[in-house]
């Protein structure tokens, strides 16, 4: 009797691997049900945002109209040294194509993308559909090409084709940069009076740069009155910075064109207090950008400051003070660094929002004042020329995207610094 008592109170050994096992289930059991929790958003964004912009991103070096319209003369262009007229069976393969693509009314697209290579082909090729089939049969289709139009003996024209005969083309792209490809296939700059992109880019970046700067100098002691005042006064202030989310953009811009135009409140009032004796030019030009620009940008470097200041106690600045830390410098030695998250966010927000602005530099803005957006706009709306928008909007997005990456990379540094 007593020794069945002993042994029932000596523990008995734990299976450890038992105990992992189920541990390692029940985690995996809980990270496979918060995967399926979050699935849905996944497949939402896979759909709705992820596959659109990969789609629309490949337009920017899609080239399918050479290929698609033109198949045997493409074929036939292969072993074709791209310097001479090209033999007589690339005339040959090229008359049939031709043929095919007019039957199917498909050349205009190709006559289309062809033309942006060199003025008047589009014409070249209806004119050569126009007297399609050749009847008889000629000896030499390529004499019979010569005949019917002599550009068809000018090198350059086959050249285009020859260059145009991949599915896949870098001259969008290249385009964007104010970039293109010579007869040898090197890269090289266009001529000045074609040369417009490059200045886009400096000027789109340059006025975000602006808008950022005054948004910060603005928002920056707006945001920390906000966090220091008392919780009654702070909401009704917050009411003010978010009221204008509730308005039109559109709205917004025209009430500054109202504002700022000739005869509008802003100059009507100057010219009563007598600073001018004329209408200042304050719309339809950087000035008028800028001005409706900080407005609509300004709540977005607001909230990220206030978000940050909030959370920072005010004891600190105050104990630095009674160490003997003047107020300004303690500002700028205790309060201002625990602020760089907030700052580095707002300025990444509006910088980005302000990149990719269309409406309000297109309403307030002159000719020499719009930005990148309003060319992906012409190009999609006017032109038609989706290789042109996207390469324009595609860099746009490689420009956020390296924003981000060094943002992250300050914000991971200062962290390690702090830490």
């Amino acid at each position: 009797m007593l020794s069945t008592t002993i042994t029932d109170t000596i523990p008995q050994p734990v299976d450890t691997e038992s105990l992992k096992a189920k541990l390692h289930r029940a985690e995996r059991i809980n990270r496979l049900k918060s995967f399926g929790l979050i699935l849905p958003l996944i497949i939402f964004l896979i759909v709705v945002f992820l596959v659109p912009l990969v789609v629309m991103l490949k337009k920017s070096v899609d080239n399918p109209e050479v290929a698609a319209y033109l198949p045997a003369t493409v074929t036939a262009m292969a072993d074709w040294d791209g310097k001479d007229l090209p033999p007589e069976n690339v005339y040959q393969a090229l008359a049939a194509d031709i043929e095919t693509a007019n039957n199917n009314d498909e050349l205009g697209n190709l006559g289309k993308r062809l033309n942006s290579e060199i003025s008047g082909y589009r014409s070249l090729l209806n004119n050569t559909a126009d007297s399609l089939p050749l009847d008889p049969a000629p000896e030499s289709y390529k004499q019979a090409f010569i005949d019917l139009d002599e550009r068809w003996g000018d090198a350059t024209y086959w050249q285009a084709m020859y260059r145009n005969s991949s599915p896949y083309t870098p001259n969008y792209l290249l385009s964007s940069l104010d970039l293109k490809k010579d007869q040898a296939g090197a890269i090289v700059k266009v001529s000045e009076d074609q040369a417009i992109y490059q200045s886009v880019f400096v000027r789109t970046f340059w006025m975000s740069l602006v808008i950022t700067a005054v948004c910060l100098v603005l928002a920056y002691p707006l945001a920390y009155l906000l966090a220091t005042l008392p919780a009654r006064s702070a909401n009704l202030l917050m009411i003010c910075v978010l009221l204008p989310f509730w308005t039109s953009v559109l709205v917004r811009v025209a009430a500054w064109i109202v504002l700022l135009q000739n005869n509008g409140l802003v100059n009507t009032f100057l010219e009563h207090l007598g600073l001018i004796d004329s209408p200042l030019q304050l719309v339809f030009n950087r000035f008028g950008v800028y001005v409706a620009m900080v407005h609509i940008m300004l709540p977005f470097m607001i909230l990220p400051l206030y978000s940050v200041m909030k959370n920072i106690p005010q004891s600190y600045q105050r104990a630095a003070i009674s160490l003997g830390c003047p107020p300004m410098i303690s500002f700028w030695l205790v309060y201002l660094p625990q602020t760089y998250a907030g700052i580095g966010a707002g300025c990444l927000l509006v910088f980005i929002l302000s990149i990719g602005y269309y409406i309000t530099p297109a309403l307030l803005g002159s000719p020499t004042d719009q930005m990148v957006s309003y060319f992906v706009a012409f190009y999609t709306n006017t032109t038609i020329n989706w290789g042109m928008a996207t390469a324009l909007g595609g860099l746009l997005l490689l420009a956020t995207l390296i924003l981000y990456v060094i943002y992250s990379w300050l914000v991971g540094a200062n962290r390690l610094r702090l830490g």
